[in-house]
């Protein structure tokens, strides 16, 4: 298979991910699940991802549609990339495994279908919170341990984030 059909087959719809991620957890490998915007991708990116990856054996990023950036209050230029980009970036990254682009708010039926191994969000989050109403309240995160899973928060990288990069540019052009 070439590079690019490599690259084109991490990136599914939700019933092909369904059934890749069934097939993984038979032959025993452990699925780790994570999620966001990904706008425009940089070093802490990287480090939360590939921690994320260390956690299992098969990484899958759920990304937020362009459709749904908009209603996470992200600032009227975001996405900056629109989502075919930001999945073939994504889907370029050896340690990532697939990716699926989910249109609502929260990916939380797309965690419900997939049911993985590992949940995992950034470090503004709270594994042990159970409060949905909790801005760190990790959506997914009952189900998940429900199904005998865990959660896990990475630590972000000090001094990297989309929004002081996008400042930056801005700034730049000023």
């Amino acid at each position: 298979m070439t590079n690019s059909k490599q690259l084109r087959h991490k990136i599914m719809d939700k019933s092909v991910a369904v059934r890749t991620v069934a097939e993984w957890k038979s032959q025993g490998e452990t699925v780790v699940f994570t999620n966001g915007v990904f706008d425009l991708l940089h070093k802490g990116h990287i480090d939360y991802l590939s921690k994320a990856a260390d956690l299992g054996t098969k990484l899958v990023m759920g990304l937020n549609s362009d459709a749904s950036v908009k209603t996470l209050n992200k600032g009227p230029a975001r996405p900056i990339k629109d989502q075919d980009q930001r999945a073939t970036i994504l889907a370029a990254l050896f340690f990532v495994d697939a990716v699926i682009i989910f249109d609502e708010e929260t990916p939380f039926d797309l965690i419900k279908k997939l049911t993985p191994n590992v949940l995992v969000k950034g470090g503004d989050y709270d594994p042990q919170c159970s409060d949905q109403n909790d801005k760190r309240y990790i959506v997914g995160s009952d189900h998940v341990k429900e199904n005998g899973g865990k959660v896990e928060a990475i630590a972000f990288l000090p001094g990297y984030s989309t929004t002081s990069l996008e400042q930056k540019i801005l700034d730049s052009n000023q």
